[in-house]
């Protein structure tokens, strides 16, 4: 086989089909379960580029997965396309200016990750037609990572199961081989059900849902002083029980998003925050029930791939952004806070450089403290496939995550060379593992020591079903 390196030119070849791609899925930016016109466009270029391709994937609406290639190892390569509420922002503006009010927006650069690993896909694709070489490669359209975590829901239904190994990337400031270090999460509504009354006249007949709500957050709050340093519990109040205060409030929710280092530490935190919802219910003499929305295992480390992507990562070299590049990169950084820029680097073991507005080296491997982390549906992938992922530089050094900073900047030049970037190591590690059959087994080797006596356990249990809403237009 040709050096894998040569596929390169494949993905330079595309550049502007998949650019157009991403930019267009910027335009209609839509949140969970919701990305019709996303998966609309990724389906249409996927039959454009050649790929046998399969909708309605795990039974999810906006899911579409294309595969080429014949015989040999599968390959994956993982792509999303949804968007965040609330962050609608016009393109390229250093300043706030929401395209429409409480709109949406790309603040995590989805548009930007779907369209790259589609773009790594085809090139691979075309490079083993072109060599005449064995091995599949399948591009996931994935929706929902942004609390849907639909690839736990693709998992459970066993779409993975054939896959030898896993490959993704996500946009970000610097660009290296991802530290496989996240939290695992679930997140749970608990719904309290009371009895109203006259909160004046006859308040000693009312059961307060809301009250058990309350009581409920004190107790989560006095639990964190007792729980792993390094677990998160978030909440939000989606269900007040109404606008009167001189009703005593007969029914109230309040949703939770518990996460933890690993898969175990969080099924017993899970279990400790239940345990409060029900003294919260006894102590106010209401009932409650709890339900799973969503859930993402941790992520699990695979050493054999993430060296090879770091191999790959050294012979391609830094992203190539130019003085305009930066200059409109340092725009954008006047907007942000010290502390923003020190995190930036802080967060990929980096030293600040003083000036420097656009990532212009590959962070060693395995850098990073790991203290700023969040959660991923891609953990839950990499329970049952080698899973091995990037990050590639393609906004601003201290660029906030789930910004309007971040949504601005993403149809900018840069974000697209960052893309090109990210798909060029993709298609090379890939045809890396393809040419070498030794290397993917190490890879399941490695998979199989980390996983042993921690059986994997599906965060969504089977009878949890994606809240899918009613598809437009019949699709």
């Amino acid at each position: 086989m040709k050096n894998s390196d040569s596929v390169w030119a494949f993905v330079e070849a595309k550049r502007e089909a998949f650019f157009a791609l991403s930019d267009r899925v910027w335009d209609v930016p839509e949140t969970n379960y919701e990305e019709f016109s996303a998966c609309e466009e990724h389906a249409r270029l996927l039959t454009q580029e050649g790929f046998r391709v399969e909708r309605n994937v795990a039974g999810l609406p906006t899911a579409v997965m294309g595969e080429a290639g014949e015989g040999g190892p599968v390959i994956a390569i993982l792509g999303e396309f949804d968007a965040l509420p609330g962050l609608s922002q016009e393109a390229g503006v250093a300043e706030e200016r929401p395209l429409i009010s409480g709109g949406n927006g790309h603040g995590c650069g989805h548009n930007l990750l779907g369209s790259g690993s589609m773009m790594a896909a085809a090139a691979v694709k075309e490079f083993l037609a072109a060599n005449g070489l064995k091995g599949r490669v399948r591009y996931y359209g994935c929706p929902a990572e942004e609390g849907g975590s639909s690839k736990g829901f693709m998992v459970r239904a066993g779409v993975f199961d054939d896959v030898d190994i896993a490959i993704s990337w996500h946009p970000a400031a610097f660009s290296g081989v991802n530290n496989p270090i996240s939290l695992a999460c679930n997140e749970l509504n608990f719904h309290f059900s009371g009895r109203a009354s006259h909160a004046s006249a006859t308040p000693h007949l009312g059961r307060s849902a809301l009250d058990a709500v309350e009581l409920m957050n004190v107790g989560v709050n006095y639990m964190r002083e007792h729980m792993p340093s390094s677990a998160r519990v978030h909440y939000a109040v989606t269900d007040a029980g109404g606008a009167a205060p001189n009703v005593v409030q007969a029914r109230a929710t309040v949703r939770y998003l518990i996460r933890a280092r690993t898969l175990g530490e969080l099924l017993g935190l899970v279990e400790r925050v239940k345990k409060i919802a029900d003294g919260a219910a006894l102590m106010t003499e209401t009932t409650v029930r709890s339900e799973v929305v969503s859930g993402d295992a941790n992520l699990v480390g695979n050493t054999p791939l993430e060296e090879c992507m770091y191999a790959n990562l050294q012979r391609l070299g830094p992203p190539d952004f130019d003085a305009t590049d930066n200059d409109t990169a340092l725009k954008f950084q006047r907007t942000f806070s010290p502390e923003d820029i020190a995190a930036s680097y802080a967060r990929f073991g980096i030293k600040p450089k003083k000036g420097q507005a656009l990532c212009d080296l590959i962070y060693p491997l395995g850098s990073g403290d790991g203290s700023i982390v969040g959660s991923t549906d891609v953990g839950t992938v990499s329970w049952v496939v080698p899973t091995v992922q990037m990050r590639g530089a393609t906004y601003a050094i201290g660029t906030p995550g789930h910004s309007w900073q971040l949504v601005a900047q993403g149809k900018l030049p840069a974000a697209h060379k960052g893309m090109e970037y990210a798909a060029k190591v993709m298609a090379s590690t890939a045809l890396d593992l393809i040419a070498n059959p030794a290397l993917i087994e190490a890879a399941k080797a490695d998979h199989r020591e980390r996983l042993d006596g921690n059986p994997f356990v599906n965060p969504i249990p089977d009878d949890v079903s994606p809240p899918l809403p009613e598809s437009p237009n019949g699709r």
